[in-house]
C-alpha cells in the first residue's frame, strides 16, 4: 500500500462501524481476522455482537467450494438492500474465493455492492472502500497473484490465548473435486524466520496455543526443495518458551513423511492429534479424484502415527458419492473407516462444484443413493467415535479452558475445555476462578460420541499467562481498538464440518 493510499484509507470518520461475515474454511476465518485488522487500522470500530448488517461497512468473505455458495451470497446481499436504503453511506464489500471466481458478475447481479476484491489483494480493502465512496461507483479489483503474504497485514484476532499462524498459501494439487488452486494460486511458502517471529510475538502477548495453517501444510518447504522443512519447523516450535500447544491443519497423505511423525512424537508441545483427509477408501475413486495415494498408503501412515504416539486422536474428511463410485467402492471406504478407527470424521455428500473436473464426469450418483450411503457411514463412524471416547474414561487429562464451546455450560454449571488430543471435555465448575486459557486437570467419568464429561471435582487449576491475557482483554472497555492477538475458536477447533467445509480440506 502506497503512502497516498494509506492516507486515503485512514481518512475515515471516527466510530464508523464494520461487520465481517465469514463463509468456508480455516483460511477464510484467518483472512477475516486480517480484514478486521485492516478496517480497525483504518479507523473503523467493530459493530456490536448481533448487528446483523446494521453497520457502516459489511464485508462478505466468501467460499466458492460450498454447494450453492453463490445463491446463498446473493440471498444475503439482497436482504441488505432495505438497510442500505435507510442508512446513507453504508457500504458492502465482497471478497474471498467466490469474488476471485465470479469477479464482475457480482456487481452485475448485485449492483448495490460497493467493492469486490479477491483472495490475493485483501490488503486493498480500506483503499477500495474509500475510492468507492469518493467516486460513487463500485470498485472491482482482483489480483491474479499474491500481492503480500497475509501475515504482514494488521490483524484483529478473536481470542487472547490461541492463534492461527499461516505458514503457506495456495495449493499445488489438482484434485478433481476442488477449485481452490485456481482461486488461491500455486503454493507459496513463508520464511521460517518470519513464522517463528510471529509465534514468539504471539506468545509474548499471552498466546499459549498455535495452529500452523496451510492448504497443504506438510508440503511446506517445496519452494526451497527441503522435504524436511515442516518437521524442522515443528521442532523449532518446541523450543519457544511459553508455547504450550502446537497443532497443524491440514496435511496431505502424499507429503506425510516419517520425519514429521518423529517430530510429532519427540516435540513435547506438539499435540497428539492429527487431522488427515482420506476422502475415499477406494483406490479407484482416489485415482478419479487425482489423489496421489491409495488405501494401503493411507492406513500405513495411521499405523506409524499410532506406533509412535499411542494416544493420538486421528480425524479425517470423507466424500461420499463421488462420480462413478460403486457399492464396492463405498464398501472399501467403510472398510478403511473400520481399520482406521477415527476419533471423528467429517463426511461430505458429493455435490457438483462448478469449474471442477468432477462436475462434468460421467457416472454422477443419484442423490438418494448418496444419502443412503452417507447415513450408513455416519452410523458407523458414530459407533466408532463413541467406542474410542469410552477408552478415555478413567484417564486424567489437562484441559485448556475454552470460551463459548459448551452451549449448555450455564444450565449445567460446567465449563468446557480441550484435551491435548483436541477432544472436547465438559467439566464441573470449580470453586476457584477459572478463565479461558487457564489449564485444569480432571478425570474423565463419561463418554458420548462427540464429547467427554469430567463430573468429579477439578483436581488442579493452573492459572496461566494466557488466562491473564484473556482477563486483560475482557476488562478493557469496548471501544476503538488496535491490532489484537488470538484465534477465532478456542482450543483450535476440529476441522470444519461439511456445512462449512472448504478450501482447507485436502
Amino acid at each position: 500500500m502506497t503512502s497516498s493510499d494509506r492516507s486515503q484509507a485512514v481518512d475515515v470518520q471516527e466510530f464508523k462501524t464494520y461487520e465481517v461475515r465469514t463463509y468456508g474454511c480455516q483460511m477464510n476465518v484467518h483472512d477475516s481476522e486480517r480484514l478486521s485488522g485492516l478496517l480497525e487500522d483504518a479507523g473503523y470500530v467493530r459493530a456490536p455482537e448481533g448487528a446483523d448488517g446494521d453497520a457502516d461497512v459489511v464485508v462478505f468473505n466468501t467460499c466458492a467450494v460450498r454447494e450453492n455458495a453463490d445463491n446463498k451470497l446473493y440471498g444475503n446481499l439482497g436482504r441488505l438492500v432495505p438497510m442500505k436504503t435507510k442508512r446513507p453511506g453504508m457500504q458492502i464489500a465482497v471478497g474471498g474465493c467466490l469474488a476471485q471466481k465470479d469477479r464482475d458478475t457480482i456487481v452485475q447481479r448485485a449492483p448495490w455492492v460497493d467493492v469486490v476484491f479477491g483472495t490475493h489483494n485483501i490488503g486493498k480493502l480500506p483503499v477500495l472502500l474509500e475510492r468507492a465512496r469518493i467516486q460513487e461507483e463500485a470498485q472491482v479489483e482482483i489480483a491474479e497473484s499474491l500481492e503480500a503474504f497475509p501475515s504482514t497485514l494488521p490483524t484483529r484476532r478473536e481470542s487472547a490465548y490461541a492463534a492461527w499462524v499461516s505458514i503457506s498459501v495456495g495449493c499445488n494439487n489438482t484434485c478433481t473435486f476442488c477449485i481452490v488452486p485456481a482461486l488461491r494460486g500455486k503454493e507459496k511458502d513463508r520464511r521460517t524466520g518470519d513464522i517463528l517471529a510471529e509465534i514468539e510475538a504471539l506468545v509474548g502477548e499471552g498466546v499459549s496455543e498455535i495452529t500452523l495453517l496451510g492448504q497443504n501444510v506438510n508440503a511446506y518447504g517445496s519452494d526451497i526443495g527441503d522435504r524436511e522443512a515442516f518437521s524442522k519447523l515443528l521442532r523449532a516450535c518446541g523450543k519457544i518458551e511459553g508455547l504450550e500447544r502446537v497443532r497443524f491443519t491440514s496435511p496431505h497423505p502424499r507429503d506425510f513423511t516419517d520425519d514429521v511423525i518423529a517430530a510429532m512424537a519427540e516435540t513435547p508441545n506438539v499435540m497428539p492429534q492429527l487431522h488427515m483427509p482420506m476422502q475415499s477408501g477406494s483406490d479407484t475413486v482416489l485415482k478419479a479424484m487425482r489423489r496421489s495415494y491409495r488405501q494401503e498408503r493411507y492406513l500405513g501412515i495411521i499405523e506409524k502415527v499410532r506406533a509412535a504416539i499411542p494416544h493420538a486422536a486421528i480425524s479425517t474428511d470423507i466424500i461420499v458419492g463421488f462420480p462413478g463410485e460403486t457399492e464396492e467402492d463405498f464398501e472399501q471406504t467403510m472398510h478403511a473407516v473400520r481399520e482406521a478407527r477415527f476419533a471423528n470424521a467429517f463426511t461430505f455428500q458429493y455435490s457438483k462444484r462448478p469449474g471442477t473436473p468432477a462436475a462434468t464426469m460421467e457416472g454422477q450418483i443419484p442423490k438418494e443413493v448418496v444419502q443412503e450411503r452417507y447415513m450408513r457411514l455416519v452410523e458407523l463412524q458414530e459407533e466408532i467415535s463413541w467406542d474410542e471416547n469410552k477408552k478415555q474414561v478413567g484417564r486424567t487429562l489437562e484441559l485448556m479452558v475454552a470460551e463459548g464451546e459448551g452451549r449448555k455450560d450455564g444450565a449445567t454449571h460446567r465449563l468446557s475445555g480441550r484435551a491435548p488430543d483436541n477432544r472436547l471435555v465438559h467439566f464441573t465448575k470449580p470453586d476457584t476462578e477459572v478463565r479461558p486459557g487457564d489449564v485444569v486437570t480432571v478425570e474423565i467419568t463419561y463418554a458420548a460420541p462427540h464429547h467427554l464429561l469430567a463430573e468429579g471435582d477439578v483436581l488442579e487449576v493452573r492459572r496461566t499467562r494466557a488466562g491473564d491475557a484473556w482477563e486483560k482483554r475482557n476488562a478493557e472497555p469496548e471501544q476503538k481498538q488496535g491490532v489484537m492477538l488470538g484465534l477465532p475458536s478456542v482450543g483450535v477447533p476440529a476441522p470444519l464440518p461439511a456445512a462449512t467445509g472448504g478450501c482447507a480440506v485436502n
